[in-house]
């Protein structure tokens, strides 16, 4: 068999090697066809040496861990694992890759600070070369089904530690590494540590020649969202009068969506309004004054007296509002191009969800959620009869609730074990 990478004596599977043969090929042609991408908006145009591994960043000194998510459900996922890596090794250096342009801007600006950002190389032999000796990882984490074989090969043959972590393969994909018996084994066999998404993922991976250690999906494992505690003794007294409807980060194009819903249900109940971007707050009260709804903002005046609609145009007070209302409706998921908010906040602390039907970026998270019948669904056109349900049957909400919230705890458990194991890999 053909040498494996740098020529270190590993043997490769006849697939493997002439996959090499064909990326080998390709590269003189990488940038050309990533100047294409960029000017269709698949790239971004300023950041184009780092898809061929030619960073301007220099490498920190001292241990580093790379963590890699394709697109933008697992570039989310990664962001416990971040925060727990900066808790407990402080002295690590944290490299996440990502390979589109919304993970690239979502990870802008949801990493923390002295967190690096790169987007993954085209997966050529001369491109995982560069990367791999230029960041030289101590520890690589791949989430779900993010598998590049020259990354995954040279970073084996460099003494990279691997882990593969809420791992799943599609039907498409197991028939196709089924189909490459050698080179499936070659690669899964190589990783430290597997945590496969679920059990059926779990077999899969096992029959291909991988060691699963376990379960563990990393979009669960972070901790409920905070609340002051003063404050939301002080807001149950102060709303205690009527039931509390919440809109949970509203985008330009749901506030109205949601104030015509909430309208004809101004008499019996409340609205509390969160716009993802505060500074919306106040053209959203205008909003609410335009259809005759009583309306107050928290920015200005949060020891008023409660109104109709509640515009809480504050940062951090998301856990405050889920412990308080008795129906959450999920938001950036009433219009496309958003993609949809984490209906696992609302879950960690038991209130009822809602949701409008655009949700691509947590599909994974609402299918699990739907399957134990944990929240309820609705788009602009039902979602005043939606509101209206759930004032009418209160009970039926508080037991979907129920069910998200034991799903989420047992999910949420499996998810911080994984997380330890991954924290243990690291030298």
């Amino acid at each position: 068999m053909p040498p494996g990478p740098r020529g270190r004596g590993v043997s490769l599977p006849l697939s493997l090697w002439l996959y090499r043969l064909a990326t080998a090929g390709l590269e003189p042609f990488a940038p050309l066809l990533l100047k294409r991408r960029a000017a269709r908006g698949k790239e971004d145009p300023s950041r184009l040496p780092e898809r061929l591994a030619r960073s301007s960043l220099p490498r920190p000194p001292g241990t580093l861990v790379w963590l890699h998510g394709a697109s933008v459900g697992e570039s989310l996922s990664i962001l416990p694992l971040v925060e727990r890596l900066r808790a407990e090794r402080p002295d690590a250096t944290v490299l996440v890759s990502s390979g589109t342009v919304t993970s690239a801007e979502l990870l802008a600006r949801r990493l923390p600070p002295r967190v690096i950002h790169q987007y993954v190389p085209v997966d050529t032999p001369g491109g995982a070369r560069r990367f791999i000796g230029h960041w030289r990882p101590d520890l690589a984490v791949f989430v779900e089904s993010e598998l590049w074989p020259n990354l995954l090969l040279e970073a084996r043959a460099a003494g990279t530690r691997l882990a593969l972590v809420s791992a799943k393969l599609s039907d498409k994909s197991f028939e196709g590494w089924q189909a490459r018996p050698f080179a499936a084994h070659q690669l899964f066999s190589g990783f430290d540590l597997i945590l496969a998404q679920d059990s059926r993922a779990a077999e899969r991976l096992a029959s291909l020649g991988g060691g699963v250690a376990g379960e563990a999906d990393l979009k669960f494992g972070a901790a409920p969202l905070p609340d002051d505690a003063a404050e939301l003794e002080r807001l149950q007294s102060l709303l205690a009068d009527r039931p509390l409807l919440l809109a949970a980060s509203t985008h330009p194009g749901e506030d109205e969506i949601v104030l015509d819903a909430f309208a004809p249900l101004a008499d019996r109940a409340r609205l509390v309004l969160v716009p993802r971007h505060v500074e919306r707050g106040p053209a959203i009260v205008a909003q609410a004054l335009a259809r005759g709804l009583t309306v107050s903002l928290r920015s200005i005046a949060p020891e008023a007296s409660p109104a109709q609609v509640l515009v809480a145009d504050t940062l951090g007070e998301l856990g405050l509002w889920f412990r308080l209302a008795d129906l959450a409706l999920v938001c950036g998921s009433l219009v496309p191009g958003i993609g949809g908010h984490n209906p696992l906040e609302p879950a960690r602390l038991s209130c009822p969800i809602l949701s409008g039907p655009h949700v691509e970026n947590w599909l994974t998270a609402y299918a699990d959620l739907s399957a134990v019948e944990g929240l309820a669904l609705a788009d602009a056109g039902v979602l005043a009869e939606r509101l209206a349900a759930a004032l009418a049957e209160p009970a039926a909400g508080r037991a979907r609730a129920e069910r998200a919230a034991a799903f989420v705890e047992a999910r949420d458990a499996e998810a911080r074990a994984g997380l330890t194991r991954i924290i243990e890999l690291v030298p």
